[in-house]
């Protein structure tokens, strides 16, 4: 094992006990809740849908490059626990509901952050979180017709960004 994977894997392990599993496990799922939601703010077809998850999934994977040893670490223990057998995308059925309850999620794990994560970690998962979201709501342009107009991030998205943005206290 290369130098840097085995400090990675130190940090990540370290990151991990500092969390009851319950707190860890809310960390760890929480990534791809945001992504469910977020291609829920918006109705859209499903090979919107599928462009949505897939840029979600990229985002979540560009948590390793974060300067952050607890994103690296929640990463890590998304790719551990990977199972190839889910779906690149879903919706919720209920969207008003489901966004509501990512949103009180992430409320939940920004006061997770707050009592045991150092400060620099914190704001680093919350933005990254806030990056997946991004990321997912500009992936397929919404209200075009054959691919052509449309907004790159709709109303209904940015209320949820923007909705994100409190919930994970960075607005």
């Amino acid at each position: 094992m290369a130098r840097s994977q085995a400090r990675e894997r130190i940090g990540g392990q370290v990151a991990a006990m500092a969390f009851p599993p319950g707190e860890w496990e809310l960390l760890t799922h929480l990534p791809a809740r945001v992504i469910v939601a977020a291609t829920s703010a918006e109705p859209d077809g499903p090979r919107r849908t599928v462009a949505e998850g897939l840029a979600g999934l990229d985002a979540i994977a560009a948590g390793r490059a974060f300067d952050s040893d607890l994103v690296r670490a929640v990463v890590s223990a998304i790719y551990a626990e990977a199972d190839d057998d889910r779906p690149a995308a879903e919706e919720f059925t209920d969207r008003a509901a489901g966004l509501a309850e990512v949103l009180e999620a992430c409320q939940r794990a920004t006061g997770v952050l707050a009592a045991r994560a150092d400060p620099a970690d914190s704001a680093a998962y919350r933005q990254w979180v806030q990056s997946v979201a991004a990321r997912v709501c500009g992936a397929a342009r919404s209200g075009g017709v054959l691919g052509l107009g449309g907004e790159q991030v709709s109303a209904a998205e940015r209320r949820f960004l923007d909705d994100l943005a409190v919930a994970l206290a960075l607005a």
